[in-house]
């Protein structure tokens, strides 16, 4: 048995982390804990008396995971309910909607829908003593026109937007059930939030509006995405996301342009879009996600787009970059028969929890007793606004899946209760730990 003394909470964690979790039921500092459903278990605490950390033995995580099996059918059922409900961003209303019923339903308190069309519902806690966010976003790539039918096969669905974020949208639905059947009640009030205009354009407009105007003062969060199983986001990159607009003449006089419209002038760009994102700069990378232009076999396009991301671990090399992307384009719309303008729509500041911060590094102990390897890797989603407010947050995916948007997008059953296990754990976690000390 060790016991650690005049250590740091940081360094403590440090010590920890190479540790899996039934090894950390070893390490004792006089104090125990214990809480409904769970037999006590030990903590961890620095020699002033603040929690470092409230550790789930092994055993228990893998506990969590096989009680909650028990609510397999009304997940099952939600996760259907929320893919089917169209949801583009900006029109999100019928799939709000379907979760503030949800929250009804259970009871929460305090339901309500903000001007931005966010849905937030509250699991009171025990004392209340601070508030949690477990957050999900509810829009999707989709229009309401496409087909979101759900097909179920053998241990997987599969439907437009289940991964991305029906699967999220139904385990926020669904989190205060999955408390009830493990006889857990948190000390700490549990905000549930659905938010809207995240995608896009969106430019994370739900989750911001609600950090800006909330009188809840948030403690910790976490974010819920269906997929990756092992994803485990602390930091969040620098972005900006622009779309560049191209239009030539019908009666172009360039021979190019007459013959291709404005094809020859979107390849140009996309060369030069290239060849900016190979330069030397660290860290630094520029993604086109579409280039589009034309309907036909035969009718030269007089117009295009192209959307790109410029995506850095430093603010400064995205203003950089975004500044020559605007002089390129103002180049290029210099040229005869061309008319060629860029729109920044989106932006993220960086932003970075560290990976030896309690609540990182219990996420990863977390996944560890489930055999779930961690992929770290930064954020650009409501994680994003979240760090930039300063709340000590993460981002955590749920279950394994495939063909991330696209119609044929799916995800896998059985992996969801690891991903349910590793919520539960680090929310229980955060119940317990003031991370302002």
């Amino acid at each position: 048995m060790a016991v650690l003394k005049n250590t740091s909470q940081y360094e403590m964690q440090e010590i920890l982390f190479p540790l899996k979790v039934h090894d950390l039921s070893q390490v004792f500092c006089g104090k125990l804990l214990s809480s409904g459903f769970f037999p006590p278990t030990f903590c961890i605490f620095c020699p002033m008396g603040v929690i470092v950390g409230n550790v789930l033995s092994g055993e228990k995580v893998l506990s969590i995971r096989e009680h909650l099996r028990s609510i397999r059918e009304i997940l099952l059922a939600n996760i259907v309910m929320a893919a089917e409900i169209p949801a583009p961003t900006g029109d999100e209303g019928n799939l709000t909607r379907f979760l503030s019923d949800r929250f009804t339903e259970f009871g929460l308190n305090n339901i309500s829908r903000d001007e931005a069309g966010n849905v937030a519902g509250v699991l009171a806690g025990s004392s209340g003593k601070r508030n949690l966010l477990v957050a999900a976003h509810v829009d999707k790539i989709w229009a309401d026109s496409e087909d979101h039918t759900v097909s179920v096969g053998v241990g997987e669905m599969s439907g437009r937007g289940i991964a991305d974020n029906a699967l999220g949208v139904a385990v926020l639905a669904t989190l205060p059930l999955m408390l009830e059947s493990l006889g857990v009640e948190l000390e700490s009030d549990l905000i549930l939030l659905g938010t809207t205009k995240s995608l896009g354009r969106g430019d994370l407009g739900g989750m911001r509006f609600f950090l800006e105007n909330s009188d809840w003062e948030v403690a910790s969060a976490l974010c819920v995405e269906g997929i990756d199983l092992g994803r485990l986001s602390y930091s969040s990159l620098g972005m900006a996301r622009g779309e560049i607009v191209v239009t030539v003449p019908e009666d172009a006089e360039t021979p190019d342009l007459a013959v291709a419209g404005a094809i020859p002038v979107l390849t140009e760009i996309m060369e030069r879009l290239l060849e900016m994102s190979r330069r030397d700069y660290p860290n630094t990378v520029i993604r086109t996600g579409t280039m589009e232009a034309g309907s036909g076999y035969n009718v030269p396009p007089r117009g295009g787009r192209i959307h790109f991301e410029i995506r850095s671990t430093g603010a400064g090399k995205v203003k950089r970059m975004e500044r020559e992307i605007t002089a390129m384009v103002e180049a290029v719309s210099s040229q005869p028969d061309v008319t060629a303008s860029v729109e920044m729509i989106a932006h993220r500041q960086p932003g970075n929890l560290g990976k030896r911060h309690p609540l990182a590094s219990t996420a990863q102990r977390a996944m560890r007793a489930l055999d779930i390897e961690p992929t770290v890797e930064p954020s650009v989603s409501e994680l994003a606004a979240l760090l930039d407010q300063g709340i000590p947050a993460l981002t955590l995916g749920i279950t394994k899946g495939q063909h991330r948007h696209s119609p044929e997008e799916t995800i896998q059953l059985d992996p969801i209760f690891d991903g349910l296990a590793q919520l539960v754990s680090v929310l229980l976690f955060m119940d317990t730990t003031d991370f302002t000390n």
